[in-house]
């Protein structure tokens, strides 16, 4: 048995002092790099199984590539800043908001995160190194390192003397405990489907008769529009309502009031209630008509006259609601830009923090969407709305709203200043770049990430927090000057200062000014941090800290060939890797002199891991076992190979199941190990014995062909990055080595055909050795145990070279030849239908049989003679055709048809009564643990005449099968039946 623990940590503690993984690096050469690209993760938990199956993939394609003569550099790296580390300084600090933190001190807060970043950066060391992963964790870069946040600097300046930056303010979501705005992408991680309270709202005309159909109607009760909204809060920031000028509306009358809402909605609305229709309308009817607030609060603000009235919109429509579009500028990219065209006051009655400000005097200080009660404030406007007299109707709402991706707070769509790489400029060669890129699985090219890059937006690159590679913008205090001033390097900075720059975070800089050049007055830096995507997005310039350094080195291997994460990075990573590169190198003077646009050629997506229920991973429940326990038991390689064989390589998920772990550790790694040990039974300490001339044996050409095919489909599919179609087929053929070739070719190894055996003994190793290369990239704990026992690398201790130093296997055109595996196929489809005919008739394949006939085309008579040992019968004849008798039964598929004779004669039954002895003796040999080395007397005890004949008669049979050199009568050893004669077997050893 394979003993997969102790066996990785030999070689773990191999490699550890071979150094295998420097050497596979160090000797390629710099002129072939092959360049991969690690996304950096957080150091602020312990890794997880999506963790594992990303490094599977980190580390099999790098190998894969090793093995082929590229130099493979592995740097590891660390995401230090943004949210989630700041969310955990902030409760370990027990500070709740941003008062609290900048009252505790933004110099004690960046430093308690700079100490605690890393906190688990040596349990992920203990388990990636674990798991087999090489990758170099010494040498790691940090984005909290000066060196890389200064190339985030010159990113930024290139993008900014490009006219790719720009200062603006429109409303994005917020999140309001963070107190700072967030990218498009970063808002699609945290949707979640919860219940809202939703209102319609009456919004009283002021003057309903200036509306021209209603200047003759009678009316003796206010007139209301009604307005429905999933955001109650919002209201008292109303300024207008927008109608859509060609759709028609409905003046009903209920119960002593007036509404008006469009025509097509009014059954829906007013289902159940005797309404009576009073007139009709066009929305350009209503257009310029004013009404009351639904709150007072800003009625008398600077230019509320112009204000609080209708508006035409297009985006209005009837799919919901009521028609009507209450609209706060403030809180929706729509209303927002309706506000910009309409000349009305801009109503901001919500604090960065999300609190209602002081101006709205009934609810000041009160969260707008509390995080563990999010409608309770909304209960609360609608009980305002009530009593006096606003409230139309109430009822709950479910949708899907997003929340923050970091600490869970429901977000709000919040019009707020911030800076933006203007995507939209660059949105074709976006698109034109994501046609040169090989992803994995092709959908996601034109699908997930191809509708994305379509649909793109500005993006918001500045964050009001703390601890992050701060905006280089200094911008002169005299707001008539206002002067802006870019940095793209810590020399640029020193020079403006004529100060040492050793550290670019925030509290540092931000005492660092200069006099504007252009009024003399005093260059402050603004106040907000980069977007730690911004950072992840520049890492391929970061980590060599470019231009500054490594400038021909980083353009030779630019674009990177290989990238592999999650899903969810199409809208992460993978994204923002794109934007940045796209902008760098797109345009008349790239920033990078290269070719290609883009960041990467080649991307595998993984999808995700989930509990063998199908449910997320959850420690609360405790419904995955720990992946270390997994390992322990079963071996990383075992896990390794189930992961990357499994639908997750196509960005699909896997309900994580240790079976299936347990699966692969029998299928692959402990079956090879038996195949090895059957080997070395036979092999003693012989060096390596070459293939001196091609074998004659058609098992040796067949498993050397299959050997070829399977070079040939990993390395085609390797070529392609889909690695499950990789891994996949060496499934079959560990099982195709195992249980036909070994199985057939035993008799060969302990045989008297000293030549035979030689062959066979040479064509396995060959094969096992040739196997632990190709099983290197994907298994590499395997290869290197199943390669150093076949160079006897107890041997040879310091001179033994590491399986994955080696050359990948490249195909060997004499060992390639199709006709002798279409033939072997054709024998074993036989065997298989013949298997199927026994079974049928009910005769065990111990029990000997005369004939099988066969008609397809005729294979040679070696594979006849396999065809016979396996089918135990005593002659296989090839026929045109396959006729039905009643003595035998018939089997058909695949343009092959069998016919089996089933007639057991006398002499037939003897045979098979011997084959069942020869069975139990063996049985008994192995129960003792007995080897072939092993020799023993054989003694029986029966009172059958029939038995002690058969026995005399087929003496020399037995004997050689079972190793006896005696066989004779005795007394004692374990009883059986056969065919109805009763006997006693005891086996002594006789070495």
């Amino acid at each position: 048995m394979y003993k997969a623990n102790n066996n990785e940590l030999e070689v773990l503690n191999f490699w550890k002092k071979d150094k295998t993984f420097e050497k596979s690096v160090n000797e390629r050469s710099e002129e072939k790099p092959y360049v991969f690209y690690d996304g950096p993760p957080f150091a602020t938990g312990l890794p997880h199984y999506g963790h594992i199956v990303a490094s599977t993939m980190k580390d099999t394609v790098p190998r894969y590539w090793t093995m082929k003569g590229y130099r493979v550099e592995r740097r590891w790296g660390w995401d230090c800043h943004g949210l989630p580390i700041e969310n955990i300084i902030e409760k370990e600090l027990n500070l709740p908001g941003k008062k609290e933190l900048e009252a505790y001190g933004i110099d004690a807060f960046n430093e308690a995160c700079r100490s605690t970043v890393l906190k688990y950066a040596n349990e992920w060391s203990i388990i990636i190194n674990r798991i087999g992963r090489w990758v170099d964790m010494e040498n790691d870069y940090k984005t909290m390192d000066v060196e890389f946040m200064e190339s985030v600097w010159w990113v930024f300046k290139e993008l900014w003397d490009k006219g790719y930056v720009y200062e603006g303010k429109k409303p994005m979501h917020i999140c309001p405990r963070c107190a700072t705005p967030l990218s498009n992408f970063e808002v699609t991680q945290g949707y979640k489907d919860i219940k809202d309270l939703s209102v319609t709202a009456k919004f009283t005309l002021l003057e309903p008769q200036q509306v021209g159909p209603l200047h003759d109607i009678d009316m003796d009760g206010p007139v209301h529009l009604l307005a429905w909204t999933t955001t109650p809060w919002t209201l008292p920031g109303n300024i207008l309502v927008a109608v859509e000028k060609n759709l028609e509306y409905s003046l009903v009358k209920l119960e002593g009031e007036y509404y008006i809402v469009a025509k097509d909605l009014l059954m829906k609305i007013f289902e159940g209630k005797p309404f009576e229709v009073m007139a009709q309308m066009k929305g350009s009817d209503l257009v310029g008509a004013h009404y009351e607030p639904v709150f007072p609060y800003f009625l008398k603000m600077e230019g509320a006259e112009n204000g609080f009235r209708v508006v035409h919109a297009d985006f209005v429509t009837t799919d919901e609601g009521t028609g009507l579009v209450h609209l706060a500028p403030a809180f929706g990219t729509d209303d927002y830009e309706v506000f910009r065209k309409e000349n009305v006051p801009f109503i901001q009655h919500v604090t960065m923090d999300g609190r209602f400000t002081p101006e709205v005097t009934d609810f000041a200080g009160m969260e707008v969407k509390q995080r563990e009660d999010h409608m309770a404030t909304d209960v609360e406007m609608v009980k305002y709305l009530a009593s006096h007299g606003k409230l139309f109707s109430k009822q709950k709402y479910e949708h899907s709203y997003p929340h923050c991706w970091r600490c869970d707070t429901p977000l709000l769509n919040y019009a707020t200043s911030s800076w933006f790489v203007e995507v939209t400029k660059i949105k074709e060669q976006l698109l034109k770049n994501n046609q040169n890129i090989n992803w994995i699985p092709e959908h996601i090219k034109d699908g997930r990430f191809g509708k994305w890059l379509e649909g793109a937006k500005d993006w918001a690159i500045s964050r009001n927090r703390y601890w992050g590679t701060p905006l280089p913008v200094w911008r002169c205090d005299a707001e008539e000057c206002g002067e802006i001033a870019v940095m793209g390097s810590v020399a640029e900075l020193e020079k403006h200062t004529s100060e040492k720059v050793d550290d670019l975070h925030k509290h540092i800089v931000d005492k660092l000014t200069f006099s504007c050049e252009k009024c003399g007055q005093n260059m402050k830096r603004i106040e907000e941090v980069f977007d730690c995507w911004f950072e992840s997005g520049a890492m391929p310039y970061g980590q060599m800290h470019y231009p500054f350094e490594n400038k021909q080195k980083f353009e030779h291997g630019f674009p990177a060939q290989f990238i592999a994460e999650g899903q969810d990075q199409t809208r992460g990573w993978f994204y923002t890797l794109h934007i940045l590169a796209t902008a760098l190198t797109y345009g008349e003077k790239p920033s990078i002199p290269v070719d290609m646009t883009g960041a990467f050629r080649n991307v595998i997506v993984n999808g995700l891991v989930l509990a063998e229920d199908g449910k997320k991973m959850s420690k609360r429940l405790q419904n995955y076992p720990d992946p270390m326990d997994v390992v322990d038991k079963y071996g990383a390689d075992a896990i390794r190979f189930y992961l990357i064989t499994s639908p997750v390589m196509h960005a699909e998920s896997l309900n994580f199941s240790e079976e299936g772990v347990r699966e692969m550790y029998n299928k692959v790694c402990n079956t090879l190990w038996n195949v090895l040990e059957f080997y070395k039974m036979f092999a003693g300490d012989m060096e390596s014995p070459p293939l001196q001339t091609p074998s004659p044996n058609v098992l040796d050409k067949w498993i050397l062909a299959r050997l070829q095919e399977l070079i040939r489909d990993v390395s085609t599919n390797m070529e392609a990055y889909a690695l499950a179609e990789a891994s996949r087929p060496i499934i079959d053929f560990v099982a195709d080595l195992s249980q036909w070739y070994v199985r057939r070719s035993r008799d060969r190894f302990k045989g008297s055909d000293e030549e035979d055996a030689a062959f066979a003994l040479s064509t396995l190793h060959n094969v096992l050795e040739t196997t632990a290369k190709v099983l290197a990239p994907f298994t590499p704990f395997l290869a290197e145990k199943l390669y150093g026992e076949l160079q006897n690398w107890h041997l040879h201790g310091d001179n033994y070279v590491s399986v994955h130093l080696q050359a990948w296997p490249e195909g060997n055109g004499e060992m390639q030849d199709e006709q002798v595996l279409k033939d072997m196929n054709v024998a074993r489809k036989i065997v298989e239908l013949g298997l199927s005919a026994r079974k049928e008739a009910g005769i065990k394949v111990r029990q000997p049989l005369q004939y099988i006939r066969y008609q397809t085309e005729k294979i040679s008579e070696s594979l006849e003679q396999i065809i016979a040992e396996e089918l135990n019968v005593k002659e296989v004849m090839h026929t045109e055709a396959v006729r039905e008798q009643d003595d035998r039964v018939v089997k058909e598929d695949q343009n092959i048809r069998v016919g089996l004779n089933v007639i057991v004669t006398d002499e037939l039954k003897k045979e098979g009564v011997v084959r069942e002895l020869i069975r139990a003796t063996n049985q008994e040999r192995k129960k003792q643990g007995l080897t072939i080395e092993d020799k023993i007397a054989l003694f029986y005890d029966t009172d059958s005449e029939d038995m002690r004949t058969l026995l005399t008669e087929y003496a020399a049979e037995i004997q050689s099968a079972t190793l006896a050199l005696e066989l004779e009568a005795g007394s004692g050893g374990e009883p059986l039946e056969i065919d109805e004669m009763k006997i006693a077997l005891k086996l002594e050893v006789k070495n």
